[in-house]
Formats: structure tokens, sequence, C-alpha cells
């Protein structure tokens, strides 16, 4: 019982941590419900992270065959998916625990630096604009990219 009040008086000083201002100076003026919308989307893109990871198993079929021909799609491609859905499900984890304070070397802006509530693994989410078949996830109107 001594063991559970201790998570919830850790979290509790996690949060009221995490609420505090904080000075930034490339920042004059802080965005009003930063301070909450940073750490849900940290435990969201957690959450998704877990529940989707086994998506990176055909998304890295189709990589690795893309590049290196089909049979090491075959072979290669499914190791390679394996070692990322285990990765993805890691880092996801790490998200989910850590949602209410910000990490060392995660920015929120990926040319920052410093502590954030940016991603751990790059893509921050298991189907980004490159992998998203027939524009499932993301609208094409919604795209915004500098390719011809």
């Amino acid at each position: 019982m001594k063991f559970g009040k201790s998570i919830v008086l850790l979290l509790l000083v996690l949060f009221t941590l995490n609420v505090m201002p904080q000075a930034s100076a490339d920042e004059a003026t802080p965005s009003k419900g930063r301070w909450i919308l940073l750490p849900v989307m940290k435990l969201s893109r957690g959450i998704a992270n877990v529940a989707f990871s086994p998506l990176e198993l055909p998304m890295k079929w189709w990589d690795v065959s893309n590049e290196m021909g089909g049979i090491a799609g075959i072979t290669y491609g499914t190791l390679k998916g394996v070692c990322f859905i285990i990765a993805r499900i890691g880092v996801g984890v790490v998200d989910i625990v850590t949602f209410p304070a910000p990490l060392p070397n995660c920015p929120e802006d990926p040319s920052g630096y410093g502590p954030g509530y940016g991603p751990i693994m790059t893509p921050a989410w298991v189907v980004d604009v490159d992998h998203d078949w027939q524009n499932f996830v993301y609208k094409e109107e919604a795209i915004v990219t500098d390719r011809l």
C-alpha cells in the first residue's frame, strides 16, 4: 500500500513541476494551454505506438522491397520489421509512463535542443505521410509538402 502512495506522490510532484511556468529565451509569449496539450499529445503518441506497432512489419516489407528487391523484403524486411516493432513498443511505453514530464533531448521542434515533449523516435507516429496507403490516414488536401 505504501508503494501505491509513493507512486501517487511522484505523479503529483511531476505534474506540479510541469504546471509551473517555464522561462524560455526564444519564446516571448508562451501559448496558453501548452502545459496540458503537450503531455496529452505525448500520452496519445505512446498509446498509438504501442497499439499500432504491428503495422511496422508490412511497412518494412514495403520499404526493403522497394530498395533491395522482393527476396530481401521477405527476409531482411521481416527482421527489420520485428526490430522496429520492439523499438516502437518500448518507445510507446516510455512515452506513456513519462507523459507528465519532459524528457531530455526530446524537443518539440526537430531542429531544437534541450528537454521537451517531442518524439523519441522518428517518425513520431507509426503511420507517416510516406506510408499512407491510398490516403487512408491523411487526406491528400491536408498534406503540405515541398515535393513537385
